[in-house]
């Protein structure tokens, strides 16, 4: 059973960039200091939580190795639908204008 973030499944994380893996290890990294400060001070509610911190951080520092070493692919960024609609567009005038000199050979 693994104990950490649930929204920061190795699942979950395979989804994210580099960048947004880079910010979550940034907001990991400052929970683990707060948790950690109080702990120090004795206001410390969930000691689990820690540990639950750790984990999640040893995780993205995981896929980021791997991601380096070739071991796991990098997620393709999704194009915007504006752009790929246009895409789309030109490919099929494209297509049309290949057609058009075919038949224009072809006569």
């Amino acid at each position: 059973m693994a104990i950490g973030s649930k929204d920061l499944a190795i699942t979950e994380l395979d989804t994210f960039e580099d960048e947004r893996l880079a910010e979550e290890l940034k907001k990991a990294k400052a929970e683990l200091f707060n948790l950690r400060f109080q702990s120090a001070t004795g206001q410390l509610e969930s000691h689990g939580r820690v540990r639950q911190v750790k984990r999640d951080i040893a995780r993205i520092y995981t896929v980021l190795r791997e991601r380096e070493l070739g071991i796991r692919a990098t997620p393709v960024a999704a194009e915007p639908k504006a752009k790929k609609s246009a895409a789309k567009k030109s490919t099929e005038n494209e297509q049309a204008e290949a057609a058009a000199e075919t038949e224009t050979k072809e006569a």
